[in-house]
């Protein structure tokens, strides 16, 4: 039985006006975190807007300073808010903002996205959605304003990602593409009027020309003036690596753990591979196991029903045995995704759960049957033991928590490396028996330790494994080859997302490296008494923190 609720504390107000003012500031957060208001628009993603952002953070940090913690959650809440708030205007200071595109995660992609969580079941619903859509053009004019004042300051991205984005682009603006499908069903219906009809059509016709606009900038403005190396440097990738791990790690022994890491992980599949299949090697396993029609699924459908019953049973029978799921959390929503970039990934709760924590699977195009055994870990991975309950528990804790450490706060090493640990948790509780699921959880296991070294490599400038100088692009792509086994298109996606997105990918593979150590160092010092449950349990009732908070609060 949870406690009562704590009165409200000046950090958690300090704590509540700032998730206030990130929302007022970047609506499309509100709509990620369920919190209306803002749905209907953008917030402004020109150079003012990252401006009065940081005066914000400044403010917010100003007053957190002067704040006297009331009890051990005021506690964690001053250090990791504070942690956040200086990491915000480091990446300020730096200009980051000003050569921010990437593949994957930057406003290119976000102003796109947003619509993957927002309702549509009523007129009001699609009447939000249409006035979001005539938005899109202000907003990518405003992205577009920021990458010009990043031209005139010479500080620009690498021309890889520039055209890359300028694709995804392309697509975006394409007929018949994302937009004029998303509202298909609406501007058919007979039950909207026919004045939101048009809004529809309209929204979606500008939002088609503004992303066919961002393309001609990206290829035609930014492309000539861009980069041609990709490598950040080590200033900036330490600021990025503190960012997404909530902790300061040293790059040059985490590049040595990694190769390590990657042999260990590797010499284990290989081993398994030999059990699998007498005498195959890593390839020659994963073929047999493609032809395994046991393993097989055929068609989207298929996949989907698979997905929601092994996450439904994975829920029901945790929550019996190794952990304390709270009853909201025992919903999850498995889905399709309404692109075809190939990506997994999951989007939490809204505050009051009306809207469940979902695992989405982007299929590409043309893509028909998957593997059980390559992907029953993400399902463990994106449900539970996962970014579902690790999330989902952290939303749920109004007793104790203020609505940014509920719903805000974090770190990509704590979920991202939580989600590997618990892949790890569910061999070691007997769930991947089989030894062609545990094969699966290995190839991912690997991916990930590979990234490591490949991301530090490319962006410190590191000598290559091989000796034959340092890491460049063309050496990152082989590497990956060599190290998983997926669609080449799927592989050069990810090289790419790593070039662009210095620090993040890492964050998944440290994380569960410290996560481990901290259960290692917990269980040291409570000997006798130390549960694993009752681990699980203080660790994820803590909410998303940096690893460094995490650290003080397990352990002082």
């Amino acid at each position: 039985m949870r406690n009562e609720p704590r009165p409200q504390s000046q950090i958690d107000a300090i704590a509540e006006a700032w998730l206030d003012r990130v929302v007022d500031l970047v609506p499309t957060v509100g709509t990620y975190i369920g919190r209306p208001g803002g749905d209907d628009r953008y917030g402004d993603y020109g150079p003012a807007g990252d401006e009065a952002y940081a005066a914000e953070a400044r403010d917010a940090l100003a007053q957190l300073e002067q704040a006297t913690p009331a009890d051990d959650v005021d506690r964690v809440t001053k250090s990791d808010l504070a942690r956040e708030l200086r990491l915000d205007m480091e990446l300020h200071e730096s200009g980051w903002n000003l050569r921010n595109i990437n593949v994957l995660e930057s406003p290119a992609q976000e102003i796109r996205q947003v619509y993957d969580l927002m309702p549509t079941d009523t007129e009001d619903d699609w009447s939000v959605y249409a006035k979001r859509l005539s938005g899109i053009r202000g907003a990518l004019d405003g992205y577009t304003e920021t990458l010009r004042r990043g031209i005139h300051d010479g500080i620009v991205p690498a021309v890889r990602q520039v055209h890359e984005v300028a694709d995804q682009a392309r697509a975006y603006a394409a007929p018949g593409g994302f937009f004029d499908s998303a509202i298909a069903g609406a501007v058919g219906s007979a039950d909207l009027p026919a004045a939101l009809r048009r809004d529809l059509v309209a929204g979606a016709d500008s939002a088609r020309s503004a992303y066919a606009r961002l393309a001609r900038f990206l290829d035609g403005v930014l492309a000539p003036r861009a980069t041609e190396g990709d490598a950040v440097g080590r200033e900036l990738y330490a600021l990025h690596s503190r960012r997404f791990l909530g902790a300061e790690v040293d790059l040059d022994e985490t590049y040595e753990w990694g190769l390590e890491e990657l042999r260990r992980v590797t010499d284990e599949q290989e081993s398994l591979a030999r059990e699998i299949r007498p005498g195959a090697s890593v390839e020659e396993a994963v073929a047999f196991l493609e032809r395994d029609v046991s393993h097989k699924l055929i068609g989207t459908h298929a996949l989907r029903e698979w997905m929601q019953t092994t996450a439904d049973r994975a829920i029901e029978e945790l929550g019996r045995t190794h952990f304390d799921i709270p009853e909201p959390v025992r919903r999850i929503e498995c889905m399709i995704a309404p692109t075809t970039s190939g990506e997994i990934y999951y989007t939490g709760p809204s505050d009051d759960f009306s809207r469940p924590g979902r695992m989405w699977w982007s299929v590409p195009e043309g893509v028909e049957t998957f593997d059980t055994w390559r992907e029953l870990t993400t399902v463990y991975h994106e449900g539970v033991p996962g970014h579902h309950l690790q999330i989902g528990q952290a939303v749920v804790g109004r007793d104790k928590l203020n609505s940014w450490r509920r719903l805000l706060a974090g770190s990509s090493g704590h979920a991202e490396g939580w989600a590997l640990y618990a892949e790890r948790l569910m061999e070691d509780l007997g769930y991947l028996d089989d030894p062609a699921a545990r094969f699966g959880m290995l190839d991912g296991q690997r991916m990930r330790a590979a990234r490591v070294v490949l991301d530090i490599g490319v962006h410190l400038g590191k000598q290559r494994p091989d000796g034959e100088g340092p890491w460049n692009a063309a050496f990152a792509l082989d590497f990956m080859r060599r190290n998983v086994n997926m669609d080449d298109a799927f592989v050069k996606f990810e090289v790419n997302r790593y070039l662009g997105w210095p620090g993040q990918a890492p964050s998944y593979k440290v994380g569960q490296r410290i996560w481990e150590q901290l259960r290692d160092e917990v269980a040291e010092r409570e000997g006798a008494r130390f549960s694993l449950k009752e681990f699980h349990r203080r660790a994820l009732d803590i909410g998303g923190v940096g690893l460094d908070t995490l650290r003080e609060a397990l352990l002082g």
